[in-house]
């Protein structure tokens, strides 16, 4: 492999690495904050790709979906979470792992009966349908405007967590909700809001990642096991273990995917594996 090539591989690695990371920052924040196994994380991702080629249809642009697909998802994770899955916070992890799963199978079904099975494409946004000169080499506008808003994202979700009195609130409701509640604060409110946030991060990287990749029924499976690899493997609670990982898994899978295309995903896993073996607590993970 060229030096050129190699350089271009790692580039739309760090585009891809950024929707991952997006995608799991709501996951930390679940699973990491607030101790709940959720698998129905890829199914926010899965509804909100739908939504975005549904608007993009509709308008002839994905740019609305940007902001309209991720209310969408934190409506739907907001729901769920006051229906269903507030009933199972006291409840043994496999319990969680059981229910999220079901509403997982139930997003997709309905999904498949109105899109169908087959896959749909997105098409890029107009104005990011270009490519941008980095030096000596090419990228691809709408990569670049993914890298971007990841880069925001992360930034706001920083100062949100680390300077924020809501963040301050949200971090001690995750380690003492009991106590937390004898201060004058709603504990479950806060975990409302934490959910309906983390599905709003899924949908957002649902949205951006459908002009990349099309829509399908099963992809929020495939984002969900990959989503849990940035978690774990970045180590639970930690954001900048959580962009570390997804910055290294993006990478890894798509040069990968030059070199062994057929063995593109199973890296990731081997690369999971591999540092586990030496940090069981992940990246940035704490004993």
């Amino acid at each position: 492999m060229s030096t050129q090539v190699f350089i271009f591989g790692a580039l739309n690695g760090v585009g891809i690495g950024m929707i991952y990371f997006i995608l799991s920052i709501g996951l930390t924040m679940i699973f990491g904050l607030m101790q709940f196994v959720n698998f129905a994380h890829g199914a926010f991702y899965m509804v909100s790709a739908y939504a975005a080629f549904a608007i993009a249809q509709w308008t002839g642009s994905v740019l609305p979906a940007l902001l309209i697909s991720p209310l969408l998802a934190a409506i739907f994770a907001l729901v769920s979470e006051r229906v269903l899955l507030q009933r199972t916070y006291n409840l043994p992890h496999e319990a969680q792992i059981l229910i999220t799963f079901a509403l997982a199978i139930l997003a997709q079904e309905t999904v498949t009966m109105i899109f169908g099975t087959l896959g749909k494409n997105v098409p890029v946004p107009e104005m990011f349908n270009g490519v941008v000169i980095l030096g000596g080499f090419v990228y691809p506008s709408y990569r670049l405007f993914v890298v971007a808003v990841a880069v925001v994202v992360a930034v706001v979700m920083w100062l949100a967590i680390e300077r924020t009195r809501l963040g301050a609130m949200l971090r001690a409701a995750a380690e003492n909700a009991e106590m937390v509640g004898l201060l004058g604060f709603d504990s479950r409110k806060i975990f409302m809001g934490a959910f309906a946030f983390g599905g709003a991060l899924a949908g957002l990287a649902g949205a951006l990642a459908a002009p990349l990749r099309g829509v399908e029924p099963l992809m929020g499976r495939e984002a969900l096991a990959i989503a849990f690899v940035v978690v774990i493997l970045g180590g639970l609670g930690s954001f900048s273990g959580a962009l570390l990982a997804a910055l290294l898994i993006g990478i890894t899978q798509s040069l990968m995917s030059m070199i062994w295309p057929g063995g593109a995903h199973l890296m990731i896993y081997g690369v999971m594996t591999m540092i586990l073996a030496f940090r069981p607590t992940g990246l940035m993970g704490r004993s």
